[in-house]
């Protein structure tokens, strides 16, 4: 099959196509697992965390990619949760152990064996990929592959994300940030929290303009001062300048979550500029998002389904995913960018 590798760490930035194709031998699955014919996968900013190490895989080669849509093709002894001719999708949480206290509470997200798609397990930038069978989402008939590939993860952690923020209908809320997961939050909260207003952040007039058409009841600058304090803010960018902007905006106990696996070594020196008076006294809180449980994706596409989402999708064929990519690293953003496999 053919495949988009990952051999060595590397700089976007220096190495403008760190994806390598290769001809390799299609996966079987063992024992619970259900072998998929990928159909597309979204590209996420993550896949370049992974590419230039900050959340670096085990070993490499590996194969990214993490918001798989597929059918399944082959099912091993032990699957009864799907069968195959299902259309399905994989996320980010590959595995996780399901012995922990995490795994028993409801916290797989924080499972010390968690496995991610696409890192620790090869993913969907290939032809076919493996995935185990209770970790495999049916996806609703509402949506074509295309729009369902940035549910899988942009979806689900920007619900999360959204849980998490702790927010009532009619309480202002702020998204810092403007591309594959923040447009999802913004449809999302329209639709659950239908008196709450949206103020978004941006660096692009694009991003902003987008965001407006959308529904944001606000639009500015990610440095601007929002013109009324925020009851909860979601950050989602890769950088630490917004996460500082965000603080000065939120109410006296207000809620920052910051939806990000990683942030850019390149951007401390916005950390630095954190000010205790003006950024979190006053009993704000910081939240960090940290992964997606099987819970997460499943009750996200059932409302996703509900209101229905359509994500806004650019779609790439496989071979041009170090162009996604690089599009994806230069803020050239307008909603999910998508990689059509087969």
């Amino acid at each position: 099959m053919k495949a988009m590798q990952v051999h060595r760490i590397s700089s976007l930035a220096e190495d403008p196509a760190p994806l390598v194709l290769a001809e390799i031998p299609s996966p079987r699955p063992r024992d619970g697992e259900v072998l998929i014919r990928v159909s597309v996968c979204g590209v996420c900013h993550t896949d370049i965390d992974v590419i230039e190490g900050r959340t670096p895989p085990p070993g490499f080669p590996v194969v990214p990619g993490h918001q798989v849509v597929g059918r399944v093709v082959e099912a091993a002894p032990g699957v009864s949760a799907v069968r195959v001719g299902d259309r399905v999708g994989v996320a980010w949480i590959y595995s996780a152990c399901g012995r922990c206290r995490f795994c028993i509470g409801g916290s797989e997200n924080l499972c010390p064996e968690f496995r991610g798609t696409g890192r620790d397990a090869d993913g969907g930038y290939a032809e076919y990929m493996v995935a185990r069978g209770d970790f495999v989402h049916r996806i609703p008939e509402v949506f074509s592959d295309r729009d369902a590939a940035p549910l899988m993860c942009a979806g689900a952690i920007g619900y999360r994300s959204l849980r998490l923020a702790g927010i009532r209908d009619g309480e202002t809320l702020g998204l810092t940030g403007f591309g594959a997961s923040a447009h999802l939050v913004l449809k999302m909260a329209r639709h659950m929290y239908p008196r709450t207003r949206v103020f978004v952040f941006a660096r692009g007039e694009g991003e902003k303009t987008f965001a407006a058409e959308l529904g944001a009841f606000w639009t500015g600058d990610t440095s601007d001062e929002s013109p009324e304090k925020l009851r909860a803010v979601i950050d989602t960018t890769p950088a630490w300048t917004p996460v500082v902007e965000a603080l000065k905006n939120l109410e006296p106990g207000g809620r920052l979550v910051v939806n990000a696996i990683r942030k850019e070594e390149s951007d401390k020196a916005g950390l630095l500029r954190l000010d205790y008076a003006s950024h979190l006294w006053m009993e704000k809180e910081i939240r960090s998002v940290a992964n997606v449980t099987r819970r997460d994706v499943r009750e996200f596409l059932d409302i996703a389904a509900a209101i229905p989402v359509r994500p806004e999708t650019e779609e790439f064929p496989l071979l041009e995913a170090n162009e996604a990519l690089l599009q994806l690293k230069n803020r050239r953003i307008k909603g999910a960018k998508v990689l059509r496999v087969s």
